[in-house]
């Protein structure tokens, strides 16, 4: 591919000229620029796209509306291949309210042959392709004008080699009897990326939540969800508004006038009137109704040797297989496993353990493992897959007497 030719769509009838060719094509790869640090929505600075035989970086600084595009992104007859889609998604969901209809990450059908997850692009270029791909402008201001040839070039092998990246993992795809598992994937992947109502339980993770009871709860859920909200509507960063520290320091004092707060070291003033208003209104919310504080969970002893022993059970089932582990759990996925079966025996429902192809061909192992049905033993330690996993016999598992 690297003789293809390359165009530089800066006009509005060049956008027309390059959609009518994506349109009939119906397969692309895509890949975005953008910076996101200063704003609250990403400011899009440059679409690249890559068909059979050409290759184009999109200005939407100089092009006009993005929305004839945008609209071959969404349509599901056009197959849309993406490395570590998730911000691609994003931006998608931003400028249509509607996800990509027909998605293909190479990232996650990596991990599905049996390549380590997650490859950044290079690396996969590199083991799939046997091609080099040079990394030296993820950094780079790219809404400075013009683009430098370094740029340029940059962009243009960010979408050089996709294509032929999805040949080949579609076609190991195909031999494992993955496809399906693949689009099951990619459709989770779309909800990831644009989970509906993300801010109600992002307070939940802030550092210091805690040591509050029900009420400071409830008023850090209220101020979290103000913050959310003139973040957006200023497009400024989240923190920019009011630092994470001080929503946590504002409901330990739960104050009840703008005195309380201007004490406060760091809280911008202008914001005083308004996030009063919003503590009041978290005091206002009958107990019963304010958030639950979670119990921090206090695993037993043997909890971490088994966490640690299932793991090495995932990465040996995933070797025998041709599967990165850690694309199909984490280790907070081993530990809820460990936890609830300690606890009740149960699956947990919120595991992506527990649904899907996962749930079909490698949970049974792990329970099995875990219920004490197979035991564990090396068997060639110069192997991939080192271990055995046996069947245990009738009595085999009780302890020795005396």
């Amino acid at each position: 591919m690297a003789d293809l030719p390359e165009q530089i769509v800066t006009r509005p009838e060049e956008l027309i000229a390059a959609c009518g060719h994506l349109g009939q094509h119906r397969r692309f790869g895509f890949d975005t620029e953008f910076v996101g640090e200063e704003t609250y929505h990403p400011r899009l600075c440059l679409v690249q796209v890559a068909t059979d035989d050409r290759l184009y970086l999109i200005d939407p600084l100089s092009v006009g509306p993005l929305d004839i595009f945008w609209n071959l992104i969404v349509d599901p007859a056009n197959l849309v291949i993406v490395h570590a889609g998730r911000e691609e998604i994003r931006l998608c969901k931003l400028w249509t309210g509607r996800v990509p209809g027909n998605l293909f990450d190479l990232q996650i059908a990596a991990g599905l042959v049996g390549l380590a997850y997650p490859l950044g692009h290079g690396t996969l270029v590199n083991q799939v392709l046997g091609g080099y791909v040079a990394k030296g402008e993820t950094l780079t201001e790219w809404r400075d004008r013009p683009l430098s040839p370094k740029q340029i070039r940059y962009a243009f092998d960010d979408v050089r080699h996709l294509l032929a990246l999805w040949q080949r993992l579609s076609e190991q795809l195909t031999e494992l009897g993955r496809v399906e598992w693949a689009r099951e994937e990619f459709s989770r992947l779309a909800v990831i990326a644009t989970p509906v109502g993300a801010s109600d339980e992002r307070w939940r993770k802030l550092r210091g939540v805690g040591s509050l009871d029900r009420r400071g709860l409830a008023i850090v859920r209220e101020l979290n969800r103000w913050r959310d909200e003139a973040a957006e509507q200023t497009n400024r960063p989240v923190r920019s508004i009011v630092r994470d520290d001080l929503l946590i320091e504002i409901a330990r004092r739960s104050p009840s006038r703008e005195g309380d707060l201007r004490v406060i070291r760091g809280l911008p003033r202008r914001f005083v009137g308004s996030i009063l208003e919003v503590v009041k209104s978290a005091q206002a919310i009958p107990l019963e109704e304010c958030p639950a504080v979670f119990e921090r969970e206090q695993d037993p002893p043997q909890a971490a040797i088994l966490a640690s022993a299932l793991s090495a059970v995932l990465g040996h089932v995933c070797a025998q297989v041709r599967l990165a582990p850690n694309l199909v759990a984490n280790n907070q996925d081993i530990k809820l496993l460990v936890r609830t079966h300690l606890q009740n025996g149960q699956v947990p429902v919120e595991s992506p353990l527990a649904v899907g192809w996962r749930s079909r061909s490698v949970l049974p192992e792990l329970m099995a493992f875990l219920e004490g049905r197979n035991s564990l033993r090396v068997a060639d330690a110069m192997s991939a897959a080192p271990f055995s996993l046996t069947p245990v016999k009738p009595g085999d598992n009780h302890p020795p007497e005396g």
